[in-house]
C-alpha cells in the first residue's frame, strides 16, 4: 500500500480526545443500522415461538449441530475476546499459533469423545447446578450457583466498559457531547445503548430469540471477518507484515516460536496450561450455559462439539492479520504520516493496560475505507450484542434457578418463572454498567479473565468430571474441590488488584500487614493470573479424589442421571435403542458408535483431521527445530516466515469454505427449529426444579 492514501486521509482527520480521525460516512452507519433491525426483526418473530421456562431457558432443547455451532461460537466471540486476543496477536503474532498447537490432543480427545457436552446433556439438566443438585445434593446445588453467579458476574462486569472504549476509539466519539444545552458522557451512553440491546433480545424470547439472532450474527460477522482479512492482507502485502515482524528484538520473536525468552505474559508455559485447562474447563464456565442444553440430544450436542473447532479456525485467523495489520501500520515508514495521530492519542493513555485496549480500534479505524468501516463497525457490534445477550441471559437465570429455585416448597407459574428470569437479567446488565463504571484497567483482559472465572472454574471443574464419569465421587468431595479451587483462586484475584510496588509498601506498614503483604508481593511476582488458576486447579483435583475415596464408599447409579437403559426418554438422549450395547468395531471404541449415521462419519474424521495433522507438524517440527538449535544452526526468522505465510492463505481458503458449509447447514437447522417449536406442547414441570434426586419432568407416577 502507498503512504500518499493515507496521507491524504490523514489532512482530514478530526480532532476528539482520543486522536484525529476520520468518522464513519453516512454508508458505513447504513450497514451497522440495516443490520441492528434485521436482529431486532428476528428478536419480535422468536417471540413467537418462545413458550414456557424450557424454552426461555434452553430454546426447549430443540437446535441442531450447526445451529448450536454458529451461534455458540458467536456467543464466545465478543468484543472484549476479540479485544483480548488483538493484544496477544500484536504482542506474539504467530508464535502463539505454534504452541496453541499444545491443544491439539485435548481438541481431539473433547471432539471424539463428546468430552462432558454429551454427558450434561443426557442428564437434561438445563443448568450445571441443577446437574450439581442431581448428582450431589440441593445444597452443593446452591453453593455452586452462589459462586458461579458472583463470579460470573464480576468477569462479565468489565465487558461493557471494555466494549464502549473499543466502539468510541473505533467510531471517533468524543468523550463528552452536547444536547440542548445538557452536557452527557459518552462512555456510560454507549454502554446503556450495548445493554439495552442485549435485554431486549433476551426480554423478546429468551434463550430461543438468542439462539436465532445469534446464528444471524455468526454468518454475518465470520463472513465479514473473511473478507477484512482478505482486504487486509491485499494492502498490507507479506513482505511489510514480514519486515515489521522481523523488526522485533531478541527474544520476543512474532514468528519463531522458539525464541520467546523475553516474552512475560504469553510464553510456552501459558499454551501448555491453557492445553491442561481446555480439558479440565470443559463446558464449566457457565457464560453461556444455555448452549449446553439447547442441542435436541445428546448426539446433536457431541456433533456441535466435533464441528465446534472449525468455526474457531476462522477467529484464529482474524485475530492474527487485524493485529499484524495494526503493527505494520504503526511502525513501518510508509505508514508514518497516517499513524501519527493514533501514536498521539495512544501516548494520552497513561494506562499501559488501556492503552492495549484502544491500540487496535484506533488504527482499524484509519486503515480501513468507507463500507469496509462499516462492515467491521457491524460485525464488532455483532460480537458485543452477542456476547452481551448470552452472558446476560446465563447468570440471571443462573440466580433464580440455583439459588431462588431451590428454597421454593411450591414452583413458580410459568409466567411469574419467566418475568423474574427477564428481571434478573436485568439486574445483571445494572451491575454490569456500575461495575464498568468504577472499574480501572490494571492488568491485561486474559490474565483479569482467567483470575475471576477459575473462582468458580478452578472447583467447578473437577466435580463436573467426577459427577459424570466417576461414581465413586462423593458430595464431600465436590465441596471439598469446589473450596479448595474457590479460595486459591479468590486469593489470586486479591493479590493482582495491587501493583508489586503497592504490595512492596504495604509489606513495610504495621505487623498485621507484613506477612500477608509479603505473601502477596511474593505470588504477584511469581506467578501470572494463569498460573495461579493452574495451582488452584490442581489442587482440587488432588482435594476431590483423596476426600472420595478416604470417606465413605457410595457407588452413584450414573445410568439413572443420564437417562440410560430403562430410563431412557425418547426421542432425547439418544436415537436407537441399540446405543449403548458394547462397542464391536475400531471406529465405535474410539468414540463414534451407532448414532454416527450418514454422513457423520465421514464430518468426523475430516474434522479431526485437521488437529491430527496439525499436532503432528507440531511434534515433527519441534523435534526438528530443537535438533537445529541445539547444533548451533537454528531455523531462520526468514524460513519461519514463510510457513506463516503458506499457512495463512490456507487457513483464509479454508474459512471460506467453512463459512459457506454451515451457513448452509445452520439454516437447514433454523428451519427445524422453528417448526418443532410451533408444533411442540409446552410441558411445565420441565422448569429446573429436581425432585428426589430427579428432574421434575421425568418423576413416573407410583406403579410406572
Amino acid at each position: 500500500m502507498k503512504s500518499s492514501r493515507h496521507e491524504v486521509k490523514a489532512t482530514r482527520l478530526l480532532h476528539s480526545i482520543y486522536l484525529e480521525r476520520v468518522t464513519p460516512s453516512v454508508l458505513d452507519w447504513s450497514i451497522v443500522l440495516g443490520f441492528v433491525v434485521v436482529l431486532i426483526a428476528t428478536a419480535l418473530y422468536a417471540n413467537r415461538l418462545a413458550r414456557g421456562v424450557a424454552g426461555f431457558l434452553s430454546a426447549d432443547r430443540c437446535a441442531g449441530r450447526y445451529l448450536v455451532t454458529v451461534a455458540y461460537n458467536m456467543a464466545q466471540v465478543g468484543v472484549i475476546t476479540l479485544v483480548w486476543y488483538f493484544q496477544l496477536g500484536y504482542d506474539v503474532g504467530f508464535t502463539q499459533i505454534w504452541w496453541g498447537y499444545f491443544e491439539g490432543p485435548s481438541l481431539i480427545l473433547l471432539a471424539i469423545t463428546g468430552w462432558v457436552i454429551y454427558r450434561f446433556r443426557e442428564t437434561r439438566a438445563m443448568t450445571l447446578a441443577q446437574f450439581f443438585e442431581l448428582r450431589y445434593s440441593k445444597k452443593f446445588r446452591v453453593m455452586s450457583g452462589i459462586v458461579a453467579f458472583v463470579s460470573g458476574i464480576v468477569n462479565y462486569g468489565i465487558f461493557p466498559g471494555v466494549t464502549a472504549r473499543f466502539f468510541m476509539a473505533l467510531c471517533g466519539m468524543p468523550e463528552r457531547f452536547i444536547v440542548d444545552g445538557a452536557e452527557f458522557q459518552t462512555f456510560p451512553i454507549v454502554m446503556l445503548m450495548l445493554l439495552g440491546l442485549g435485554i431486549f433480545m433476551i426480554f423478546a424470547g429468551g434463550m430461543v430469540s438468542i439462539i436465532m439472532t445469534d446464528f444471524l450474527q455468526g454468518v454475518f460477522c465470520f463472513g465479514s471477518f473473511v473478507f477484512i482479512c482478505f482486504w487486509l492482507l491485499a494492502q498490507f502485502p507479506w513482505p511489510v507484515l514480514e519486515r515489521a515482524m522481523l523488526s522485533m528484538p531478541d527474544g520476543t520473536s512474532f514468528v519463531d516460536p522458539f525464541n520467546l525468552s523475553k516474552e512475560k505474559n504469553f510464553d510456552v508455559l501459558y499454551w501448555a496450561i491453557s492445553a491442561f485447562i481446555l480439558f479440565y474447563a470443559a463446558r464449566a464456565w457457565q457464560g453461556d450455559q444455555g448452549y449446553n442444553s439447547a442441542p435436541i440430544n445428546a448426539h446433536e450436542a457431541r456433533m456441535a462439539q466435533i464441528l465446534n473447532g472449525w468455526r474457531y479456525r476462522v477467529l484464529m485467523l482474524v485475530t492474527i492479520v487485524i493485529p499484524l495489520a495494526v503493527r505494520a501500520f504503526l511502525t513501518q515508514p510508509e505508514y508514518a504520516d497516517a499513524a501519527a495521530s493514533v501514536h498521539v492519542a495512544l501516548e494520552q493513555i497513561p494506562s499501559e493496560s488501556l492503552r492495549a485496549e484502544m491500540r487496535t480500534p484506533l488504527a482499524m479505524a484509519l486503515m480501513l475505507p468507507t463500507g469496509i468501516l462499516g462492515l467491521f463497525i457491524a460485525a464488532m457490534l455483532g460480537a458485543a450484542v452477542s456476547t452481551d445477550e448470552a452472558y446476560l441471559h446465563s447468570w440471571g437465570s443462573i440466580f433464580i434457578q440455583d439459588v431462588i429455585l431451590p428454597f421454593r416448597k411450591r414452583p413458580f407459574d410459568p409466567r411469574t418463572h419467566i418475568r423474574l428470569l427477564k428481571l434478573a437479567a436485568l439486574g445483571v446488565a445494572v451491575f454490569a454498567f456500575t461495575f464498568s463504571m468504577l472499574y480501572e484497567p490494571n492488568q491485561y483482559i486474559a490474565m483479569f479473565a482467567a483470575l475471576t472465572a477459575s473462582v468458580f472454574v478452578g472447583g467447578a471443574g473437577v466435580a463436573i468430571i467426577g459427577g459424570l464419569y466417576w461414581k465413586r465421587g462423593s458430595t464431600q468431595g465436590a465441596w471439598a474441590g469446589m473450596l479448595t479451587g474457590m479460595i486459591i483462586a479468590m486469593v489470586g484475584v486479591v493479590v493482582n488488584q495491587f501493583s508489586p510496588k503497592e504490595l512492596q509498601y504495604m509489606s513495610t506498614g504495621g505487623p498485621e500487614m507484613v506477612l500477608p503483604a509479603t505473601i502477596g508481593l511474593w505470588l504477584r511476582t511469581t506467578f501470572t493470573g494463569q498460573e495461579l488458576s493452574f495451582i488452584g486447579m490442581l489442587a482440587a483435583i488432588g482435594v476431590y479424589v483423596s476426600v472420595s475415596l478416604l470417606g465413605p464408599r457410595t457407588d452413584f447409579n450414573l445410568d439413572r442421571m443420564l437417562n440410560r437403559g430403562r430410563w431412557r426418554v425418547e426421542g432425547d438422549a439418544s436415537i436407537d435403542a441399540d446405543i449403548e450395547a458394547a462397542p464391536r468395531t475400531l471406529l465405535e471404541k474410539l468414540g463414534m458408535d451407532r448414532q454416527f449415521k450418514g454422513t457423520d462419519r465421514a464430518v468426523t474424521i475430516v474434522t479431526l483431521a485437521w488437529p491430527l495433522f496439525f499436532t503432528v507438524v507440531f511434534l515433527v517440527g519441534t523435534a526438528y527445530a530443537l535438533w537445529r538449535k541445539e547444533a548451533g544452526d537454528p531455523i531462520s526468522a526468514g524460513a519461519w516466515s514463510d510457513w506463516w505465510f503458506w499457512w495463512t492463505w490456507m487457513i483464509l481458503g479454508t474459512s471460506v469454505v467453512v463459512v459457506v458449509w454451515f451457513t448452509t447447514g445452520g439454516i437447514r437447522d433454523l428451519i427445524r427449529m422453528v417448526r418443532v417449536l410451533r408444533a411442540r406442547a409446552v410441558d411445565v414441570r420441565d422448569d429446573g426444579t429436581v425432585i428426589g434426586g430427579v428432574n421434575a419432568d421425568e418423576v413416573r407416577p407410583r406403579g410406572s
